[in-house]
C-alpha cells in the first residue's frame, strides 16, 4: 500500500501520473475537508502539498503523525509553523527563484500606476469626465528617483535591477549590510530612515516574526506626504490598520498593495480612495511563472521520494547528517 499525498491545491493530470509511481493522491479544497478523513488514513500520509497563501494550523500538523514532507508552492513560508516542523524535521521544500522576474515586475508595474496614476485616469476616461471635466490632473515621475527596497533579497535584487533602467537612485534595508552590491546601492540602517530618504519605498521582504508590521505608523509617517508605498511582500509586513489612515489622511502620497493580512478580504475603506492601487496578490501570476512554480513544487516531491531530500528547502528546513 502506497504512502497518501494530500493536496490542497489541484494537481493536472500530468503531475499525477508523475507522483503516482510513489504516492496515493487525495486532493482537498480545505482543512476542514480533512477532518472528514479516517485516523487510518491520515496516518498513511507522509506527503502534503500546500500553498504559501494557505495557513496550516498545528492542529492540523498534528493529525498527520507521519508526515515526512511539504512542498509548498510560492516563496513565501510564514503559513507554516517553524518550531513544528524542525522538531519533527519534515522536510519542506518551496518555489523560489522562479518567481523573481515576476514580482519584481509588478512591483514595477505598482510603482508606475500610482506615480502616473494610470488606474484611476482609466476610470476618469470610462465614466465620461474626459469629455464632462478636460484634462486629467497631472501625475508624478518615476525616473531619476530615489527608490527604497526593504528587503534586497532575491527579488530586491531584481527590483533594482529594474529600477536601474529608470536611473533611480537604490537605497535599501536589510537586518545587514550586502556586500556583494555596487557602491551605487546605499545601506540604510532603519526601516524609518529608509522611508525618510525616498520617494518610493517598496516592500519586498519575507513575513516572519521579527518582520511583523516592520512598516508601521512611524515608518508611513517617515515616508512623507510626497511619497509612495508598494507592498509585494506579505500583508502582514505592513500595519495595515496604520496604512489605512495613512492613506485616508494622506500621510503618505498614495500605495500599491497587492497583498493583505486577511486574504482575499480587503479593508473596504481602501475601496472609496483613489491614492491606491489594488491587485489581487498576482505578482507571481503569469502563465510561465506558475508553469515553473508548479514544476519545481512537483520536483520536490520527486526528488524526496529518491534521495529523502526536496529539491529546494526552506532555510530553516535544512537538517545536517
Amino acid at each position: 500500500m502506497k504512502p497518501i499525498l494530500l493536496s490542497l491545491l489541484n494537481i493536472a493530470a500530468e503531475d499525477k501520473a508523475r507522483l503516482n509511481a510513489h504516492y496515493e493522491i487525495i486532493e482537498i479544497k480545505n482543512l476542514d475537508e480533512a477532518s472528514t478523513l479516517s485516523p487510518e488514513t491520515l496516518a498513511r500520509v507522509t506527503a502534503l502539498y500546500g500553498s504559501a497563501t494557505k495557513p496550516l494550523s498545528l492542529e492540523f500538523l498534528e493529525a498527520l503523525p507521519n508526515l515526512q514532507v511539504i512542498s509548498s508552492f510560492g516563496v513565501g513560508y510564514d503559513p507554516y509553523d517553524e518550531d513544528y516542523i524542525r522538531r519533527h524535521q519534515i522536510r519542506l521544500g518551496y518555489t523560489p527563484d522562479v518567481l523573481n522576474d515576476c514580482v519584481a515586475d509588478l512591483a514595477m508595474a505598482l510603482m508606475l500606476d500610482v506615480a502616473r496614476q494610470v488606474s484611476v485616469s482609466d476610470r476618469y476616461v470610462r465614466a465620461g469626465r474626459w469629455l464632462s471635466d478636460g484634462p486629467y490632473p497631472l501625475g508624478v515621475s518615476v525616473t531619476g528617483k530615489r527608490l527604497g527596497i526593504l528587503g534586497m533579497g532575491r527579488i530586491g535584487l531584481e527590483i533594482a535591477a529594474r529600477a536601474k533602467g529608470f536611473r533611480m537612485q537604490i537605497y535599501y534595508h536589510n537586518r545587514n549590510p550586502r556586500q556583494d552590491l555596487a557602491e551605487d546601492y546605499h545601506y540604510i540602517a532603519s526601516p524609518i530612515e529608509l522611508a525618510k530618504a525616498v520617494d518610493y519605498l517598496i516592500v519586498a521582504t519575507p513575513a516572519t516574526a521579527e518582520t511583523e508590521k516592520i512598516v508601521n505608523q512611524q515608518v508611513l509617517e517617515a515616508l512623507g506626504p510626497q511619497s509612495y508605498l508598494i507592498n509585494i511582500a506579505r500583508g502582514a509586513v505592513v500595519d495595515e490598520a496604520a496604512l489605512v489612515k495613512a492613506l485616508q489622511n494622506k500621510t503618505i502620497a498614495g500605495a500599491g498593495l497587492d497583498v493583505f493580512v486577511n486574504e482575499p478580504q480587503v479593508p473596504e475603506a481602501l475601496f472609496a480612495l483613489d491614492n491606491v492601487v489594488i491587485t489581487p496578490h498576482v505578482a507571481s501570476a503569469t502563465v510561465e511563472t506558475r508553469n515553473a512554480m508548479r514544476e519545481l513544487s512537483i520536483q520536490n516531491f520527486l526528488h524526496f521520494a529518491e534521495f529523502g531530500e526536496v529539491k529546494v528547502a526552506v532555510p530553516w528546513a535544512q537538517y545536517g547528517e
